[in-house]
């Protein structure tokens, strides 16, 4: 992931949303919902939620009390707390992920269109690059998929949609991060992806991306297959660490495609 600044810490907003999480993790574990592939899937939309928000708060587009609740790491406390309240809101409907998923995506298109507002008022929008790191990462997901279904079927039929999720969100933050730093300008301030970037590029000078890409792949597809049989017995808790390894991609690859988009160096 590129992190082109350095988190801050508002030690009493930690506490407030640690309380928070805690009071709304609780709640979920009395509701006791359905945790499986389906579900993961719908919390895909809320994984960006957090990243995306972030993006705002670099821009400068949150002030006042919000700003240090959008900041990292905060953002992601609060958002966990605000999916978790939509989620106990949405387990009394009919369709529940379908709504939670619904809600998700237009809690994200907030974050996302004041990006795009400011990047095409400040220098313009960068498109066909982040786009083509979005679609390099959904062409290499689409491989990995058939190759671990041919190689490890059991494996993928078990993880079903949570497992393309990781295998996703993982490519999509290695597939972007690639494009920030061969072709944009970026700089990686991760210390170990920054030691396999420059491995990378000591083979092909100029773009270490390539490794990067190739790391974080290999290492999504074993993680999908290592967490299977764990799912399998267990699916509550082993489609929940799914969901936090999917969200440990998506998150930073939401993150670096929006703030390309919107500023370049």
């Amino acid at each position: 992931m590129v992190l082109p600044s350095g988190f801050t810490f508002p030690v009493a907003y930690l506490a407030v949303l640690g309380a928070a999480a805690l009071a709304v993790g609780y709640a979920l574990s009395r509701a006791d919902p359905v945790v499986d592939a389906t579900t993961i899937l719908a919390w895909g939309p809320w994984m960006a939620v957090g990243s995306t928000l972030y993006v705002a708060s670099q821009l400068g587009l949150v002030g006042g009390v919000l700003a240090p609740a959008v900041t990292a790491p905060t953002v992601y406390l609060t958002t966990f707390v605000a999916a978790g309240v939509v989620w106990l809101a949405t387990l009394r409907t009919p369709y529940p992920r379908r709504v939670f998923a619904g809600v998700g995506f237009l809690v994200l298109s907030v974050p996302i269109s004041l990006a795009l507002r400011y990047g095409a008022t400040h220098g313009g929008l960068t498109l066909a690059w982040p786009l083509a790191g979005g679609v390099a990462a959904c062409a290499v997901t689409a491989v990995v998929w058939v190759a671990l279904d041919q190689l490890a079927p059991d494996a993928t039929r078990v993880a079903g949609a949570a497992g393309a999720l990781v295998v996703f969100g993982h490519t999509l933050d290695a597939a972007t991060t690639a494009v920030g730093i061969d072709i944009l300008g970026f700089h990686e301030q991760t210390p170990l992806s920054d030691i396999v970037i420059q491995a990378g590029a000591a083979v092909v000078p100029g773009y270490g991306g390539w490794l990067f890409l190739l790391v974080k792949t290999l290492l999504a597809a074993g993680i999908v297959v290592l967490l299977a049989e764990y799912a399998r017995e267990e699916p509550r808790e082993g489609f929940l660490l799914y969901g936090l390894v999917a969200a440990v991609g998506l998150g930073p690859g939401a993150h670096n495609f929006l703030l390309f988009v919107v500023t370049t160096p």
